[in-house]
Protein backbone atom coordinates (compact mmCIF):
# COMPACT_ATOMS: atom_id res chain seq x y z
CA UNK A 1 0.00 0.00 0.00
CA UNK A 2 2.27 2.44 0.94
CA UNK A 3 4.48 1.54 -2.56
CA UNK A 4 1.23 2.15 -4.45
CA UNK A 5 1.00 5.45 -2.26
CA UNK A 6 4.00 6.57 -2.92
CA UNK A 7 3.48 5.85 -6.55
CA UNK A 8 0.45 7.82 -6.91
CA UNK A 9 1.79 10.32 -4.87
CA UNK A 10 4.43 10.96 -7.27
CA UNK A 11 1.90 10.98 -10.00
CA UNK A 12 0.21 13.11 -8.53
CA UNK A 13 2.84 15.71 -8.17
CA UNK A 14 3.96 14.48 -11.51
CA UNK A 15 0.41 14.93 -13.14
CA UNK A 16 0.77 19.01 -10.57
CA UNK A 17 3.84 19.74 -13.19
CA UNK A 18 2.32 18.74 -15.68
CA UNK A 19 -0.73 20.69 -15.33
CA UNK A 20 1.23 23.90 -13.78
CA UNK A 21 3.59 23.55 -17.61
CA UNK A 22 0.03 22.85 -19.14
CA UNK A 23 -1.47 26.05 -17.35
CA UNK A 24 1.78 28.31 -18.31
CA UNK A 25 1.56 27.60 -21.76
CA UNK A 26 -2.02 28.24 -21.94
CA UNK A 27 -1.65 31.51 -20.30
CA UNK A 28 0.79 32.28 -23.10
CA UNK A 29 -0.82 30.87 -26.04
CA UNK A 30 -4.11 33.12 -24.59
CA UNK A 31 -1.57 36.04 -24.40
CA UNK A 32 -0.37 35.46 -27.75
CA UNK A 33 -3.96 34.65 -29.15
CA UNK A 34 -4.83 38.14 -27.95
CA UNK A 35 -1.51 40.04 -29.11
CA UNK A 36 -2.68 38.29 -32.67
CA UNK A 37 -6.36 39.33 -32.44
CA UNK A 38 -5.38 42.83 -31.85
CA UNK A 39 -3.09 42.57 -35.03
CA UNK A 40 -5.80 40.79 -36.98
CA UNK A 41 -8.22 43.69 -35.91
CA UNK A 42 -6.02 46.37 -37.23
CA UNK A 43 -5.32 44.94 -40.74
CA UNK A 44 -8.98 44.37 -40.78
CA UNK A 45 -9.15 48.13 -40.14
CA UNK A 46 -6.34 48.73 -42.68
CA UNK A 47 -7.65 47.02 -45.30
CA UNK A 48 -11.29 48.33 -45.31
CA UNK A 49 -9.04 51.58 -45.35
CA UNK A 50 -7.80 50.38 -48.41
CA UNK A 51 -10.99 49.56 -49.74
CA UNK A 52 -12.63 52.46 -48.83
CA UNK A 53 -9.42 54.74 -50.97
CA UNK A 54 -8.35 52.55 -53.89
CA UNK A 55 -8.88 53.29 -57.18
CA UNK A 56 -11.17 50.46 -59.25
CA UNK A 57 -8.85 48.54 -61.08
CA UNK A 58 -10.65 48.90 -64.49
CA UNK A 59 -11.17 52.50 -64.48
CA UNK A 60 -6.98 52.73 -63.48
CA UNK A 61 -6.55 50.37 -66.96
CA UNK A 62 -8.86 52.01 -68.67
CA UNK A 63 -7.40 55.67 -68.05
CA UNK A 64 -3.94 54.31 -68.58
CA UNK A 65 -5.07 52.90 -72.06
CA UNK A 66 -6.43 56.27 -73.21
CA UNK A 67 -2.98 58.06 -71.71
CA UNK A 68 -0.60 56.49 -74.05
CA UNK A 69 -1.03 53.04 -75.84
CA UNK A 70 2.33 51.74 -76.74
CA UNK A 71 1.99 50.54 -80.10
CA UNK A 72 0.53 54.31 -80.80
CA UNK A 73 4.01 55.85 -79.48
CA UNK A 74 5.43 53.61 -81.52
CA UNK A 75 4.35 55.02 -84.92
CA UNK A 76 4.50 58.28 -83.24
CA UNK A 77 8.10 58.92 -82.89
CA UNK A 78 10.27 56.94 -84.96
CA UNK A 79 13.67 57.26 -83.58
CA UNK A 80 15.90 57.43 -86.94
CA UNK A 81 14.20 60.53 -87.46
CA UNK A 82 14.40 61.35 -84.94
CA UNK A 83 18.34 61.04 -85.07
CA UNK A 84 18.24 62.76 -88.41
CA UNK A 85 16.35 65.66 -86.96
CA UNK A 86 18.76 66.21 -84.57
CA UNK A 87 21.83 65.65 -86.82
CA UNK A 88 20.29 68.24 -89.00
CA UNK A 89 20.05 70.24 -86.04
CA UNK A 90 24.08 69.91 -84.82
CA UNK A 91 24.80 70.54 -88.64
CA UNK A 92 22.90 73.85 -88.07
CA UNK A 93 24.69 74.45 -84.81
CA UNK A 94 27.91 74.19 -86.08
CA UNK A 95 26.79 76.11 -89.16
CA UNK A 96 25.89 78.92 -87.32
CA UNK A 97 28.60 79.02 -84.66
CA UNK A 98 31.41 78.99 -87.88
CA UNK A 99 29.26 82.31 -89.04
CA UNK A 100 29.59 84.15 -85.12
CA UNK A 101 33.06 83.02 -85.55
CA UNK A 102 33.65 84.45 -89.06
CA UNK A 103 31.41 87.93 -87.58
CA UNK A 104 33.69 87.67 -85.17
CA UNK A 105 36.98 87.83 -87.24
CA UNK A 106 35.75 90.43 -89.42
CA UNK A 107 34.94 92.91 -86.38
CA UNK A 108 38.44 92.33 -85.24
CA UNK A 109 39.77 92.98 -89.13
CA UNK A 110 37.43 96.05 -88.97
CA UNK A 111 38.42 97.26 -85.73
CA UNK A 112 42.13 96.76 -87.04
CA UNK A 113 41.60 98.81 -89.51
CA UNK A 114 39.49 101.63 -88.04
CA UNK A 115 42.57 102.07 -85.17
CA UNK A 116 45.27 101.59 -88.12
CA UNK A 117 43.71 104.96 -89.53
CA UNK A 118 42.85 106.90 -86.50
CA UNK A 119 46.82 106.76 -86.29
CA UNK A 120 47.79 107.60 -89.62
CA UNK A 121 45.18 110.34 -89.44
CA UNK A 122 46.83 111.78 -85.98
CA UNK A 123 50.28 111.44 -87.62
CA UNK A 124 50.14 113.63 -90.74
CA UNK A 125 52.34 116.32 -91.01
CA UNK A 126 49.44 119.18 -91.18
CA UNK A 127 48.16 118.18 -87.46
CA UNK A 128 51.96 117.70 -85.88
CA UNK A 129 52.17 121.65 -86.73
CA UNK A 130 48.86 122.33 -85.84
CA UNK A 131 49.07 120.69 -82.36
CA UNK A 132 52.71 122.54 -82.08
CA UNK A 133 51.33 125.86 -83.08
CA UNK A 134 48.55 125.30 -80.19
CA UNK A 135 50.75 124.55 -77.79
CA UNK A 136 52.72 127.67 -78.18
CA UNK A 137 49.88 129.63 -78.07
CA UNK A 138 48.76 127.92 -75.12
CA UNK A 139 52.43 128.54 -73.26
CA UNK A 140 52.30 132.26 -74.37
CA UNK A 141 48.95 133.00 -73.19
CA UNK A 142 50.14 131.31 -69.87
CA UNK A 143 53.40 133.23 -69.46
CA UNK A 144 51.21 136.39 -70.52
CA UNK A 145 48.46 135.51 -67.47
CA UNK A 146 51.77 135.01 -65.06
CA UNK A 147 53.06 138.01 -65.60
CA UNK A 148 50.69 140.40 -65.50
CA UNK A 149 49.50 138.83 -62.31
CA UNK A 150 53.14 139.33 -61.20
CA UNK A 151 53.19 142.64 -61.97
CA UNK A 152 49.44 143.93 -60.76
CA UNK A 153 49.85 144.10 -56.98
CA UNK A 154 46.45 146.03 -56.27
CA UNK A 155 44.27 144.96 -53.64
CA UNK A 156 41.32 145.53 -56.04
CA UNK A 157 40.78 145.93 -59.37
CA UNK A 158 38.00 148.84 -61.56
CA UNK A 159 35.84 146.79 -63.10
CA UNK A 160 33.28 148.19 -65.89
CA UNK A 161 29.49 147.28 -64.39
CA UNK A 162 27.17 146.35 -66.89
CA UNK A 163 24.83 149.37 -67.25
CA UNK A 164 21.15 147.95 -67.98
CA UNK A 165 20.82 145.76 -64.77
CA UNK A 166 18.48 143.32 -64.42
CA UNK A 167 16.62 142.07 -61.35
CA UNK A 168 17.71 138.72 -59.93
CA UNK A 169 14.37 137.47 -59.36
CA UNK A 170 12.12 138.64 -62.36
CA UNK A 171 14.94 139.73 -64.74
CA UNK A 172 13.27 143.43 -65.36
CA UNK A 173 15.38 145.95 -66.39
CA UNK A 174 16.30 148.63 -63.77
CA UNK A 175 17.98 151.73 -64.08
CA UNK A 176 20.95 152.35 -61.87
CA UNK A 177 23.28 155.03 -61.11
CA UNK A 178 26.84 153.26 -61.30
CA UNK A 179 29.09 155.26 -58.72
CA UNK A 180 31.84 157.01 -59.82
CA UNK A 181 30.39 157.77 -63.30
Amino acid sequence: DRELRQDMEAKVLEIQRDYEKLRFASKSIQKDSQQKQREMEMLIQSLEKLQKEKADQQDMMAAMDMKADKAALGSKVNRSQFEENMEELDERMKDLQSQISGQEQYWNKMQTQFSNAMEEKLDRLELKTFRKHLEESWNRNLEELEDRLLSESAAGFKKQLPVPFTCLSCDRMLSVQVPGQ
